[in-house]
Formats: structure tokens, C-alpha cells, sequence
């Protein structure tokens, strides 16, 4: 393992742990050379997951392309870096049980806004008009009315 400080390989793993999920190990490491300590999380591949978009296309499942598009809608909100995590692991998890290895673009989206629904109303929103193609306020009127009944 590359360390991020001086970029030499020589590091040694301090301390291994489960993390809370049970699907990851983290890894307490220090760099020979430089002496400094920093954190790697391991997980486990899995099968891969091949995204169907709205046109047709595949692409391969991204945690990082989720994770952006969450850290946008959460943006200036009370949500931590750490439950943005954990809704994805949640929903990838839930992906990764399904017996097909190929899941559609909204699947993906409706598991992650029925579980940002009931973090944060305000995110829910602001991803879900993105993800729902809102254009018009009346759209952003019908969403509040849902949300209020």
C-alpha cells in the first residue's frame, strides 16, 4: 500500500477491524519512511453489478457516481459523510441480493430516495428532482403535497 503522504510502498498495517457494516475491514497503517499513520478501508468486490440506463446502455454500478450525486442533494444539510456511506451500503446491499447481476437506473434511484426520504426531506427533494426530471415548480408543488398528506 502506497503511502498518501510521501508516496513510498513500505507501510505496515498497525491494527484490522470489522467495520460497523460487517462488509468492510479497516486498516490502521504506518509508512516506514515517514512515520505517519492514515486509515484504508478493504471491501469485498462482490459480483459486478452492470447499471441499464434510461437509453438502453450499461455501465458498471459506481459507489462513487452515487456518492456525488447524494453529496449534492445533501449539500449544507445535517448529513454526514458517514450516513451518505451507509445509505449506500444499503442500497448496494440490497442490490447485490438481488439474483441478477444487472439492475436498472431506477431501481437504483427509488431504493436511494425511499432511504433519503426518511433522513432528510429537504435532500429527498432536491435529489428526487434530478432523478424525476423535475421542470416545473408544479412538479416541486406535487412532491411537497405527497410529502404533507
Amino acid at each position: 500500500m502506497k503511502c498518501p503522504y510521501c508516496s513510498k510502498a513500505e507501510t505496515s498495517v498497525i491494527d484490522s477491524r470489522e467495520a460497523e457494516d460487517q462488509t468492510t475491514i479497516r486498516r490502521r497503517r504506518s509508512c516506514s519512511s515517514c512515520a505517519k499513520r492514515f486509515t484504508t478501508y478493504e471491501r469485498i468486490e462482490g459480483i459486478d453489478l452492470k447499471v441499464i440506463k434510461k437509453d438502453g446502455s450499461k455501465e458498471d454500478f459506481s459507489r462513487e457516481k452515487l456518492k456525488r450525486g447524494l453529496s449534492k442533494a445533501t449539500w449544507k444539510r445535517p448529513i454526514s459523510m458517514s450516513d451518505i456511506d451507509d445509505l449506500i451500503d444499503e442500497v448496494e446491499r440490497m442490490l447485490r441480493q438481488k439474483k441478477s447481476s444487472e439492475v436498472k437506473s431506477w431501481e437504483i434511484g427509488n431504493l436511494v430516495i425511499n432511504r433519503l426520504k426518511k433522513v432528510d426531506t429537504l435532500s429527498y427533494l432536491l435529489f428526487a428532482s434530478v432523478y424525476r426530471d423535475f421542470d416545473s415548480i408544479e412538479d416541486f408543488k406535487e412532491e411537497l403535497n405527497k410529502l404533507t398528506e
